[in-house]
């Protein structure tokens, strides 16, 4: 099963469409999007507007590839899953968001092995078949926990030993 999401705060109607393109050329593969309260609503594939934290955890767990915008909240998500994730970021000059933060945020951690990343909804489809077609690598776990050194910059920092 792929798992699609949008996130909970904007919608994000090119990257639902993209998906569902997908799905219509891949009917025996199950897809569910959650789409948050965008206005196109997908015809091959399974959606909900939104879900329960608990189901949404349980649906990137079952998932055999996450496919997200280019959010934290999804990033950390894949990770403590152990899910490949594929990003498509929003744009500002699209109307997707207020800046191009999801831009930068793909060149910072779209190379991080598990992430992927397409710039544009014409690369999604391909890029879920190459991920399919391949054993998916899990990304690399994080610490829940700052390191010693983070901490210790930063009780300098507030202390005044470091600028």
């Amino acid at each position: 099963m792929i798992f699609v999401s949008v996130g909970s705060m904007m919608p994000f109607d090119r990257l639902v469409q993209a998906v569902d393109a997908w799905a219509a050329a891949h009917p025996g593969t199950p897809v569910l999007a959650q789409i948050g309260n965008g206005k196109f609503e997908p015809r091959h594939a399974k959606f909900v507007r939104l879900m329960p934290v608990a189901d949404y955890r349980r649906a990137v767990a079952e998932a055999s590839l996450f496919v997200a915008h280019a959010g934290m909240g999804s990033i950390i998500t894949a990770i403590e899953a152990g899910k490949p994730l594929l990003m498509l970021p929003r744009l500002q000059a699209l109307g997707e968001h207020n800046t191009d933060h999801q831009l930068a945020t793909v060149r910072n951690v779209g190379n991080r092995a598990g992430l992927h990343h397409v710039l544009t909804d014409a690369e999604l489809g391909p890029a879920i078949d190459a991920l399919l077609g391949q054993p998916g690598e899990a990304p690399a776990p994080i610490s829940a926990f700052a390191s010693e050194e983070l901490l210790g910059n930063v009780r300098d920092f507030v202390h005044g030993r470091r600028s």
